[in-house]
């Protein structure tokens, strides 16, 4: 039960790592967004889970009831996490914010 858990944060911090790198390459605004959702949703996922499965390792009744409520602070970013970053997009449309385009090379029309 440990290993897997393990497997689970490891993987939840391979997913982290992953889109903290998008949101620094990305060119712009709205193309940031989509590696930001999925940090939230898939990193605090598989985390998350693995620190349920942790904890309720010993079977216990308050080792069980830790697990639900780790459970249920994942339920909360599931529901939390997409209006977010609907507002914040909204937000940036609001403000003007337009679409990157890459610049024109010399010699093209």
């Amino acid at each position: 039960m440990t290993l897997v858990a393990a497997i689970f944060i490891v993987l939840g911090l391979f997913f982290f790592t992953g889109g903290s790198i998008g949101i620094l390459r990305f060119p712009d605004f709205f193309s940031r967004l989509h590696p930001a959702g999925k940090l939230d949703s898939m990193g605090l996922l598989m985390t998350l889970a693995g620190m349920a499965l942790y904890t309720a390792r010993d079977l216990s009744l308050p080792a069980i009831l830790t697990a639900l409520k780790i459970l249920l602070i994942v339920v909360f970013v599931f529901i939390t996490s997409p209006t977010a970053t609907h507002a914040i997009l909204d937000a940036g449309v609001r403000a003007g914010l337009g679409p990157w385009t890459a610049p024109k090379k010399k010699g093209t029309r």
